[in-house]
């Protein structure tokens, strides 16, 4: 399906609610609720002008202090279904924190220590990578090991595989001969391929598919009831799936499933509603995932990223971190004096975000079937602007 902003704008169809009984009224007011000052109306308002201007497509949720704020979709998910509450999103690098909770349960059992070489529990890489590359370089993208999707032939093989072990162990394969880029500890890049690898210690350890073992210890236990790895066949045909709306140098959207992997990877694309991630946060803070002291290991920040070009931006700017760290899976920030721990996702016809803001009890899922230039979209960012000020 190739859609233009014509189109779109005529299928657009807004569903959702400011929900939760006591807390409407200081939603729609913009009023304090419980204690924390946030203006509900004016994001609902800003999310509302931005579906009309087709500039956003998706679903969102906002909680504070376990209560549902704010509920909302817009768009199409696919030819036969609008977006809506129940609709299941690609998560892309959302995905990632999955993979470090699971890491995270098997240390916790005995069975990992983060400072694990490599190949403790994988064979066939070279010493260099093996006896160097530990298990909390994988979580904070210190190892040296790159991006899956830009190694020669990757993708163009990847594309032709038709079944879960084909990518797991293909993708292992081509991890298996690269090379670092740095040694490990000495840097930092942001690795997919970290986070594979670290999906497939999963299944050693585990004795089980990465895939079984998420599905069992992580979505289960979460009350991820919708939450899958679901495959591209499944992808195609299920209307419950948004597909992903890729913007074009035309100006229209293209429906871009063909060029993903048959089946998501421990790096990216499982998929959710907002309501699972927003179990998800419940139950990963409320240390029902991990105890109190791994759900703080995998919580607190590790390593601060490297430097980004240009100047830094100045302390007093609106929404400016103060500070970032890298944790064992998430990225916190220290934004206006809150903690804002979480991830985001992105790629063509995707673009997906899940923040947990401890201090004052928020939690945003931001999840859309539309891919923006030069990161989040500004639904995202007026979210965290507005939690934040």
């Amino acid at each position: 399906m190739t859609t233009t902003r014509r189109s779109v704008l005529g299928l657009l169809g807004a569903s959702g609610a400011l929900l939760a009984t006591g807390a409407v009224a200081g939603a729609a007011s913009g009023t304090t609720l419980s204690s924390t000052s946030v203006d509900v109306r004016a994001f609902d308002r800003f999310v509302r002008e931005q579906a009309a201007a087709d500039a956003f497509s998706g679903s969102l949720l906002l909680v504070h202090r376990g209560r549902p704020v704010l509920a909302r979709s817009y768009g199409r998910a696919n030819d036969a279904a609008p977006n809506g509450p129940d609709t299941r999103f690609a998560m892309a690098s959302v995905t990632k924190l999955f993979t470090a909770v699971a890491i995270a349960q098997l240390a916790q059992a005995g069975k990992i220590a983060y400072t694990s070489t490599l190949g403790t529990f994988l064979s066939g890489f070279p010493a260099e990578i093996a006896d160097t590359v530990q298990v909390h370089h994988l979580l904070t993208h210190t190892s040296g090991l790159g991006d899956t999707f830009t190694m020669p032939g990757y993708l163009e093989e990847a594309l032709t595989w038709t079944d879960a072990d084909q990518v797991m162990t293909g993708t292992t394969d081509y991890i298996r001969r690269t090379s670092l880029e740095f040694a490990p500890g000495a840097g930092s890049r942001y690795s997919n391929a970290a986070y594979h690898l670290l999906g497939a210690i999963v299944a050693q350890v585990s004795g089980t598919s990465y895939y079984d073992y998420v599905r069992e210890h992580v979505f289960r236990p979460a009350g991820m009831t919708a939450t899958d790895f679901y495959t591209r066949p499944q992808w195609h045909t299920d209307p419950r799936i948004a597909h992903p709306y890729a913007k074009q140098p035309s100006g229209g959207r293209t429906d871009t499933i063909d060029q993903r992997l048959y089946v998501g990877t421990p790096a990216g694309d499982a998929f959710a509603t907002c309501a699972d991630m927003a179990n998800f946060a419940a139950a990963l803070q409320g240390s029902k995932l991990l105890d109190r002291a791994f759900t703080g290991i995998t919580l607190n920040g590790k390593v601060p990223p490297p430097p980004q070009p240009g100047p830094p931006p100045p302390g007093g700017t609106p929404g400016a971190p103060h500070a970032v760290f890298q944790c064992y899976g998430p990225v916190t920030l220290l934004v206006g004096g809150q903690w804002v721990t979480g991830h985001g996702g992105g790629a063509p016809g995707t673009s997906t975000d899940f923040q947990m803001y401890p201090d004052t009890g928020w939690v945003t899922v931001i999840l859309s079937n539309y891919d923006y230039d030069g990161g989040p979209s500004p639904v995202v960012k007026k979210a965290r602007d507005l939690i934040t000020a």
